[in-house]
């Protein structure tokens, strides 16, 4: 098959995926199989192995994440009922003052984008801000904006969360690089649209209000964790991963402290470490029973148990990409093409999401894609990482299910999303590729 048919079919299966999604309203479990099985037999996987792949595509995604995915959502859930992130944004405003505001919200979107899933950390963070809005006597969105920017970006550049672990997983990058680099990315992307784009957005004062969301009721200092243990236990992940490669590359790998330290840097173990220091700190010593501890935590998996396979369904469409050699094939096309690989990898991401409306999901899809490209062209795999991530977090249309939450969040026309949420989207992605770029001129693999 040539290189041009293979990739026609790629295209074709997820024009599939999006038709049934839109016109006929599938759920996207089942318009990720059919999709998935489409372009297996379209790409002449035999018949006898197409259920392998699909089982090695669904079970390698919901090993690696489940887990992950799970203690996100429970670090959130005690988190939020023991007022951890009511003290992280008060602590963090009260130090920044009305003049910088706008940057302490950044940080604490990033914080809480990094230690939570999307939504979760989205719906524990806006009324918040409408409440520190309400104080401050600011127009509500010129606060959201550049908060959702530093949840988005910290949610699609930084592990643990779902989609930055399995692009490290795809491409076989090193944590501490994708830590680094991420932070030399998110930087000006977070100036660009956090502080740049509200100044000059306009009518933004005037977007009105009409959101069931009501500001949260605050709770007394008295009766909220410390400043330290609220910011410690949604770290804990990062610390202990950058911690694990920093000892790996003194000691080497083969050290005895060097396993030790990276089996509890591994996603699944720094993750539950920290869901068991949030039950403890978070739940069991500010008096919580453990009638109530047991509650949170299965009413916390049980809300993400849809996010959950989704995600893992769109392993099955990256698999069967894999195992067809589709990736080899953008590879010889590449060769002839006078542009950046990481530009490519950019706009096959940015395709993906718009196309599906899943931001990790195409991040997966796109890795199984563009990963033949980190050896072909000698690229760094951490910057290839960061590369896809900002792909996976571009400008988004009214089905996708980001765009959704905050339209409906904040009760605004399709317009006023367009102008706010898209634009925040778009511009932030844009801004990270171009850091990417700049930082392939320096940094070779």
């Amino acid at each position: 098959m040539s290189p041009l048919l293979a990739l026609f079919w790629v295209l074709v299966g997820i024009a599939l995926l999006v038709i049934m999604n839109l016109k006929y309203k599938f759920h996207n479990i089942f318009a990720l199989l059919i999709a998935g099985i489409f372009v297996a037999i379209m790409e002449g996987i035999p018949v006898d192995k197409i259920v392998p792949v699909i089982q090695d595509g669904l079970g390698g995604i919901l090993g690696h994440l489940a887990l992950i995915i799970i203690f996100g959502a429970i670090i959130g859930r005690f988190m939020t009922e023991s007022g951890a992130s009511q003290q992280i944004a008060d602590t963090v405003i009260k130090r920044c003052g009305t003049r910088f505001l706008s940057t302490g919200l950044m940080f604490v979107g990033v914080i809480f984008g990094i230690a939570m899933f999307y939504e979760v950390a989205f719906l524990i963070a806006m009324p918040l801000v409408l409440n520190i809005a309400k104080k401050a006597n600011i127009p509500y969105m010129k606060l959201v904006v550049p908060t959702v920017v530093g949840a988005t970006l910290g949610h699609s550049l930084f592990p643990p969360q779902p989609g930055p672990v399995a692009l490290i997983s795809a491409f076989n990058a090193d944590i501490v690089q994708v830590y680094l680099y991420g932070i030399i990315v998110i930087i000006p992307a977070l100036f660009c649209t956090g502080i740049l784009l509200p100044k000059f957005l306009p009518g933004i004062k005037s977007i009105p209000l009409n959101s069931m969301m009501k500001p949260v009721e605050e709770k007394s200092s008295a009766d909220i964790p410390s400043f330290g243990i609220s910011m410690l236990i949604p770290l804990i992940p990062a610390v202990l991963m950058v911690v694990a490669s920093v000892v790996k590359g003194f000691m080497g790998v083969d050290s005895g402290l060097a396993k030790l330290c990276t089996f509890l840097g591994s996603a699944e173990i720094s993750m539950l470490l920290a869901t068991m220091a949030a039950i403890w700190f978070l739940g069991k010593k500010r008096g919580m029973s453990t009638e109530n501890i047991t509650h949170c935590v299965s009413d916390s998996i049980a809300k993400i148990a849809n996010v959950l396979f989704v995600i893992s369904a769109g392993g099955i469409l990256k698999q069967v990409i894999i195992v067809s050699g589709v990736g080899g094939h953008i590879v010889s096309i590449m060769s002839d093409v006078p542009l950046s690989p990481f530009i490519v990898a950019w706009i096959i991401t940015a395709i993906i999401r718009i196309l599906t409306g899943q931001g990790a999901v195409a991040a997966i899809t796109s890795a199984g894609i563009v990963a033949p490209m980190v050896n072909a062209f000698h690229l760094n795999p951490a910057l290839m990482c960061l590369a896809v991530a900002c792909g996976s977090n571009t400008i988004t249309l009214m089905y996708d299910g980001g765009f959704l939450l905050f339209k409906e969040t904040f009760g605004i026309s399709m317009k006023d999303t367009f102008k706010t949420w898209g634009l925040l989207e778009l511009i932030s992605s844009i801004v990270g590729l171009l850091m990417v770029l700049l930082l392939s001129l320096i940094i070779t693999s």
